[in-house]
């Protein structure tokens, strides 16, 4: 995980995150990193969306909740498959963490022939790096010395402002002669920079110059305009200078205006030379447009008077119609209609409770009639016997000795039928024994190989998953290759993978070694456990025959019975001991998981969050009751 990390810390710090250099991991991403690497990289995949996504994380919590929430929604309308929300960046835990930054990396855009025509080197990488730092500062807002955050104050600066004190600087001219253009041309002529001793006047020194000569050139250009030379000529009041002024700053203003007004270096310049083309660019064009905010709200906002005067027509209209009588006599119908059902209701509940009775009633009678024609069928029968008997009284003494005969054949032929049975039965029992042992033994048979099966398709289960881990293992890494820059050295990567390659086929070769061994133990288990069946259903089935002759031998049946039963026990909790302990591993490796995602410190961050957020709806609260 530290090279996979290591390559996705390289792949953010191409995308313009500043990650420091003692962050080699993704468990050292802290919440400010996590927001501006997230931000750096939607930027890159989405410009009109990541324009808008500060990179640097505000103080208050409200604030921070609504860009938490704003990224998370970035991220799901890209296509992240996983549940995002603010917490998995105010509080991350580095499985979520890698998840989404993988996902970003791999939809970092990739230009092989861009990367190809750049020049490679130091030199490029220097220059790349100057312009992505002149870009960041270009689009960050200018904030007050008194307002910055400390990433702020190391970008902007933290010097206030100081009140600027102008010096009056000698500028040699291109329009004079003689000894005045030998004096300019002489080392007596300090240049400009040096004539001013203080180093925080001498940006106001220069501005002042300019002003002059901009204003020089101007009354240059009014030179033919009488009402320009009489005011000029005549000595200046306390509303000319003020009016001048404001002419000077208008005109300075109009001219900084056309100059630098194009100045936006494009989201697209990648190093120094393209962004000081697109300041070039920038300078040379002129045309100012409209912003795309400015249109859509003159589209929305902006309406037709055609539709307003008939959006007024309409509301007017509505506004007149009579609405009380049909209300009323809505009310009305309401109510008989109420009536009416509360009517039929009662109707319904009274008819449920008759239907109710009467099951009951008819559900007793036919308890009542089967009861009956039970004791019917019975006093039946006990009549047809009496009768018969009855029949039998007037010659008593015959038909009972026809009876004693009849009883005397029938148990002569019961003793003829059982002899023929037990001449049967001897040869049919010994068939029976020899094809329950077959039977016994084909069943055994039919495990084993039903075992064999579930074994050969677990290992193709998991071999099917191992290729298909793999598979996915291949697709990532291929994707990763891609964005990785062209002009950075392979060899160490190179070396990186070809270590993780005999790492893995060590793995498998002792994954191979175990797998086999676990076979082999699997395969003597279940011969072992085979011929100890068939081994106790030999010596149940020889003991059992003596154990009805001999005392000593049924003991010995029962003892046998008892060891069996023991041994059976006593590998149930061997088994019972192993799946103790593989759920023993899994709750050890479950515990090593949920202490990675940092859950004690991220509850502490909740807490601390949770605090400064009260605070802030106290000074809220207290603020409106100042109001």
């Amino acid at each position: 995980m530290e090279e996979a990390d290591r390559i996705l810390i390289h792949s953010l710090r191409q995308a313009g995150t500043a990650v420091p250099p003692e962050v080699q991991t993704l468990r050292a991403f802290t919440t400010e990193l996590v927001v501006e690497a997230v931000v750096r990289c939607l930027r890159v995949i989405n410009p009109a969306v990541g324009s808008g996504l500060s990179p640097l994380l505000p103080l208050a919590m409200s604030a921070r909740f609504r860009l938490a929430m704003s990224l998370a929604q970035a991220c799901m309308d890209l296509g992240y498959p996983l549940e995002l929300g603010y917490q998995n960046f105010l509080y991350p835990s580095e499985p979520d963490l890698r998840d989404l930054l993988l996902f970003l990396a791999e939809r970092l855009p990739t230009d092989a022939s861009e990367d190809a025509d750049q020049p490679a080197g130091d030199s490029a990488i220097l220059l790349r790096a100057i312009g992505s730092q002149i870009r960041d500062q270009l689009s960050l807002p200018w904030v007050p010395p008194l307002l910055r955050t400390p990433k702020l104050q190391h970008l902007q600066g933290t010097a206030p402002q100081k009140t600027f004190h102008a010096s009056r600087l000698v500028m040699p001219e291109l329009s004079s002669r003689g000894e005045l253009r030998e004096f300019q041309a002489s080392p007596l002529l300090l240049p400009a920079p040096t004539q001013v001793s203080q180093p925080a006047g001498r940006v106001a020194s220069l501005f002042e110059c300019h002003a002059l000569q901009l204003c020089q050139h101007t009354g240059r250009e009014h030179s033919r305009d009488k009402d320009w030379v009489h005011w000029a000529s005549r000595l200046p009041t306390q509303e000319d200078k003020r009016a001048q002024q404001q002419r000077l700053q208008k005109h300075l203003a109009e001219h900084l205006r056309q100059t630098w007004g194009q100045l936006v270096p494009p989201p697209q310049a990648r190093d120094l030379g393209e962004l000081l083309q697109a300041w070039g660019a920038g300078a040379r064009t002129g045309t100012l447009k409209g912003s795309r905010f400015t249109h859509s709200e003159k589209f929305t906002f902006n309406l037709e008077p055609e539709a307003q005067a008939a959006q007024v027509s309409d509301v007017l209209a509505t506004s007149h119609r009579p609405e009380q009588d049909t209300r009323a006599a809505q009310e009305q119908e309401l109510e008989a209609l109420q009536k009416q059902l509360e009517a039929m209701n009662r109707n319904i509940e009274e008819v449920e409770t008759n239907m109710k009775t009467l099951g009951i009633g008819l559900i007793q009678v036919e308890n009542e009639c089967r009861q009956s024609e039970l004791s019917t069928a019975e006093r039946e029968q006990a009549l047809r016997l009496k009768s018969r008997a009855v029949e039998l009284l007037p010659d008593g003494a015959a038909n009972l000795t026809k009876l004693q005969f009849v009883v005397e054949s029938s148990a002569q032929r019961v003793i003829h039928l059982a002899g023929q049975w037990e001449k049967h039965r001897v040869p049919l029992l010994a068939e029976y024994r020899n094809l329950r042992k077959l039977q016994d033994c084909r069943e055994l048979e039919s495990s084993r190989r039903l075992a064999e099966i579930q074994e050969l398709h677990q290992s193709v289960r998991a071999a099917a998953e191992e290729a298909r881990r793999k598979e996915e293992i291949y697709k990532q890494l291929v994707s990763e290759l891609e964005t990785l820059p062209r002009d950075v050295s392979r060899l160490a990567y190179t070396q990186r993978i070809l270590e993780i390659v005999g790492n893995i086929r060590k793995q498998k070769e002792e994954i191979t070694k175990i797998l086999s061994d676990t076979k082999d133990l699997q395969k003597e288990i279940n011969s072992l456990s085979g011929k100890l069946d068939r081994t106790f259903a030999v010596t149940d089935e020889l003991v059992f025959k003596d154990a009805k002759k001999d005392d000593a031998v049924r003991k010995a049946y029962k003892y046998l019975a008892a060891l069996h039963e023991n041994c059976s026990q006593l590998i149930q909790t061997i088994e019972d001991t192993g799946t103790i302990m593989r759920e023993v591993r899994d709750l050890e490796e479950q515990i090593e998981m949920e202490m990675g995602k940092k859950t004690l410190s991220n509850l502490e961050k909740i807490r601390e969050d949770y605090r400064a957020l009260r605070q802030e709806n106290a000074g809220l609260l207290g603020r409106v009751r100042e109001a």
